[in-house]
């Protein structure tokens, strides 16, 4: 069981990462031009599921993202926090921060982008499996078929391996009235290093646009491990489902 004291400054701390990027977000609204689009967004999730993998249980978490363009190119940076609970029932952390640069070719969309995961390691005595920090540059390309968005992504570690991961991915809304769309989607993760693939993973989200600017999100997710290889962490892994709700607001 996780210590009253421990429980309350990580809730604390949680509050004031949500209060920071909230205030953040409207500052930058406030004094942005019209063609610089935000969105803030608070969420709970029963189990952390990153790539097809249960990385902890009890995930709340919250972000901040804003988008530009210039000179033809689409520009994004954004942050994200999550508190859950890891294997060891001990409350970890997660600060992921990510910018993305993007470019309409009229046939694709390609783009280059860098995420830096910060770990929480205040725990790091009581728990040898914590995730190390990380970075990632990734390379995508996107485009949409049939009314079907597809987008292919590599993603090239720089700092530990992850076995050079690749993720192929398929998505599709349908509106079911002004305010209520069914967002569909599935993704499959490849392994370039060990030559399998990795998972498969769907999700279907309802999501209700009760005023001009914010959005309710109830979701399911459903995972299938496909690696077997005993040097990667696909081999332990079983299927996983999942569900959780997002709230998120634009300006």
């Amino acid at each position: 069981m996780i210590p009253a004291t421990e429980n309350n400054n990580t809730m604390q701390n949680y509050y004031k990462t949500i209060g920071a990027l909230v205030a953040a977000s409207a500052f930058a609204a406030g004094n942005a031009s019209a063609e610089i689009e935000s969105e803030v967004h608070v969420g709970y999730t029963n189990e952390y599921l990153f790539r097809g993998l249960d990385l902890g249980s009890n995930l709340v978490e919250a972000g901040a993202d804003v988008a530009t363009e210039y000179n033809g190119l689409g520009l994004s940076a954004g942050a994200w926090y999550g508190s859950f609970d890891d294997d060891n029932t001990e409350s970890t952390s997660e600060l992921d921060l990510y910018a993305e640069v993007s470019r309409d070719l009229g046939f694709l969309t390609a783009a280059v982008g860098y995420i830096k995961y910060i770990n929480d390691d205040t725990n790091a005595a009581n728990n040898g499996d914590l995730v190390d920090d990380n970075q990632e540059v990734y390379f995508s390309v996107a485009k949409s078929l049939y009314g079907v968005d597809f987008s292919l992504t590599y993603f090239w570690d720089i700092e530990t391996d992850n076995d050079g991961y690749a993720e192929l991915g398929a998505s599709k809304g349908y509106e079911i009235s002004p305010c209520l769309t069914l967002n569909t989607g599935a993704a499959l993760g490849y392994l370039a290093e060990q030559g399998q693939l990795a998972h498969l993973t769907a999700k279907v989200s309802l999501d209700y646009a009760y005023s001009e600017t914010a959005t309710i999100s109830p979701f399911v997710a459903a995972s299938w491990s496909l690696g077997d290889d005993e040097d990667t962490d696909y081999e332990n892994t079983g299927n996983e489902f999942v569900a959780g709700t997002m709230l998120s607001v634009s300006f």
